[in-house]
C-alpha cells in the first residue's frame, strides 16, 4: 500500500498522472458558450475522449464547430469557428503534435494555403471564450468572448482596417498581407466581479 501511495504522490508531484477529462455532455456544455446563443444547440463539438485524444463529440447542421477546452491546459478556453476553417485548425493540431513550433506551423501553413492544399474562407469566424471555473458551482466565471474574422492576405490599404484598434473594442488586423490576416475585435474588459461577496 506504501508503495502504491508513494508511486501515486510521485506521479502527481511530477506531472505524469493526466488531467481529467470531464463528461462529453460537460464539455459540449461549456464548448458551446463560444457560439452565438441561438446556434448552440446545432454546432458540431470536438472534444475529448478517456485518453485524451480529440474526437468528434457531437455532429451538427449549422456550419459551426465548437473546440471544447483542453484538459491538459490550464484554465478554460473554447472556441467556435466555421466549418471551413477545419482544415486549418487540424493542420495547426497535428504540426503541433509533432512538436513543430508556433513559426514552423505558420509557415507550414502559409505553404499549404499558397499551394492549394488547404482554403481559409474569406470572412470566416473565430469566437474564442475563456474563462474560470468555480470549484463549489461548477460554473464558468469572469468570461471574455473576442471575435477573429479571417480575411486572408488583406491588408490595412486594402480594407481600410488600422493595425491597432483606434478606440476600445475596435477591429483591428493581424498578420497582414499573410494567409492568415484575421480582424481582431476585444471588447473592452469588465472588472472580474469579487464572487467572496456572493
Amino acid at each position: 500500500m506504501k508503495r502504491i501511495l508513494g508511486l501515486t504522490s510521485f506521479l502527481i508531484l511530477t506531472g505524469i498522472v493526466a488531467a481529467e477529462v470531464p463528461r462529453a455532455e460537460r464539455q459540449i456544455e461549456l464548448a458551446v458558450m463560444a457560439a452565438p446563443e441561438a446556434e448552440r444547440e446545432a454546432s458540431t463539438v470536438l472534444g475529448y475522449d478517456a485518453t485524451g485524444k480529440l474526437v468528434r463529440l457531437r455532429e451538427g447542421s449549422n456550419g459551426l464547430t465548437c473546440l471544447a477546452d483542453d484538459p491538459e491546459k490550464k484554465g478554460i478556453s473554447v472556441a467556435c469557428y466555421s466549418d471551413g476553417l477545419e482544415p486549418y485548425m487540424q493542420l495547426g493540431r497535428d504540426l503541433r503534435a509533432e512538436g513543430k513550433s508556433n513559426d514552423e506551423v505558420f509557415d507550414l501553413r502559409e505553404e499549404a494555403v499558397k499551394s492549394g492544399a488547404i482554403t481559409i474562407p474569406v470572412n470566416s469566424i473565430n469566437n474564442v471564450l475563456t474563462g474560470k471555473l468555480n470549484a463549489m458551482t461548477g460554473e464558468l466565471e469572469d468570461t471574455y468572448l473576442r471575435y477573429v474574422i479571417y480575411i486572408p492576405y488583406a491588408t490595412p490599404e486594402t480594407t481600410g482596417i488600422p493595425l491597432v484598434p483606434s478606440g476600445p473594442g475596435g477591429p483591428w488586423i493581424m498578420d497582414p498581407g499573410t494567409h492568415r490576416a484575421h480582424i481582431m475585435i476585444n471588447p473592452p474588459k469588465s472588472e472580474p466581479m469579487d464572487h467572496s461577496k456572493h
